[in-house]
């Protein structure tokens, strides 16, 4: 079906993908306008080893390259100067285009039987909570695809972190399932360049996005109580949990407060509390630090206006 130009919505590690073959601008289109994704936000080829990465883009730095050999496989994504032959839909004009090796035994397999490089954001409505499991995909995207990939639940729950160079330094454009920890323990120190504008540098840095059609509120949960009194609420929550009430309805992202395990949930429970009967989603921040920096990231840009 890819190579014929079709949709096949792909399972990765971080979030389920809906990917297209990046040569083709004919079927990079066709992603856009099933997602109804505006052409300005740029998109991630997916390959299935270094040497392929260096068929379409440069590794303009060793660091870089040191990161590709560390955690690729994985939920790193590298910003790097295209070469001519990625089109320019795929990086919305952009010089540089976004490429990862998926940590998915599946999609791995698919990308070197097709031998594609494969354009693929989330495989859900522009804006929407990203799918971790085949089923989001059916319900939000089914008659716009072609086939889903059955590859089961996605086991980080995150899209990947995006690193890159500018001015000279490594630079992280988008907080995801690769702790900046990590990464600092093998290149030293990086810099933050989160955008959240109409102008992204890179995929996923619109300032509204990841978002739930409920609307969200961030804050402390006491609080957030009082001020929504009356309604129906979803509570998303961390660690200890509030006293039961009627008209809340909890989800927990980990009782035991483990990273991890909160990144692998938060999407299903934003899904499932934006599906649920209530009027508004309460949430309260987590540690900032390892996973729980792209998970705030997430919750901050879902809470935007």
């Amino acid at each position: 079906m890819l190579l014929k130009g079709k949709l096949v919505a792909i399972p990765t590690e971080t979030v389920y993908g809906l990917a297209a073959n990046a040569l083709d601008e004919k079927a990079v289109l066709s992603i856009f306008e099933a997602k109804q994704r505006p052409f300005f936000d740029p998109l991630i080829v997916h390959v299935h080893s270094i040497e392929i990465a260096k068929k379409y883009a440069d590794f303009n730095d060793e660091r870089l390259l040191k990161l590709a050999e560390t955690f690729w496989p994985g939920p790193l994504t590298l910003l790097l100067p295209k070469k001519e032959i990625i089109p320019g839909l795929v990086t919305s004009g952009l010089a540089k285009v976004a490429v990862r090796i998926p940590n998915h035994s599946l999609t791995l397999e698919l990308l070197k039987k097709t031998d594609l490089p494969l354009a693929a954001p989330s495989a859900n409505p522009f804006g929407y909570v990203s799918p971790t499991e085949p089923g989001h995909v059916a319900k939000q995207l089914g008659d716009k695809i072609d086939y889903i990939l059955d590859g089961g639940r996605s086991a980080v729950g995150l899209e990947s972190t995006i690193a890159g160079i500018e001015d000279g330094n490594v630079c992280i454009y988008r907080l995801g399932g690769l702790a900046i920890e990590d990464i600092e323990k093998v290149i030293g120190k990086v810099e933050l360049r989160i955008n959240n504008s109409s102008d992204p540098k890179a995929p996923g840095q619109l300032k509204n996005h990841y978002a739930p059609s409920k609307p969200l509120f961030i804050g402390n949960l006491s609080k957030g109580l009082k001020d929504h009194a009356g309604k129906r609420i979803a509570m998303i929550c961390f660690g200890e949990e509030p006293v039961p009430a009627q008209n809340i309805k909890v989800f927990n992202l980990s009782k035991e407060k483990n990273l991890n395990e909160a990144a692998l949930n938060l999407f299903k429970f934003l899904r499932l509390a934006d599906e649920s009967k209530v009027d508004c989603v309460l949430c309260e921040l987590l540690p900032d630090e390892g996973l729980g920096r792209a998970i705030n990231d997430r919750l901050r840009r879902a809470a935007a206006k």
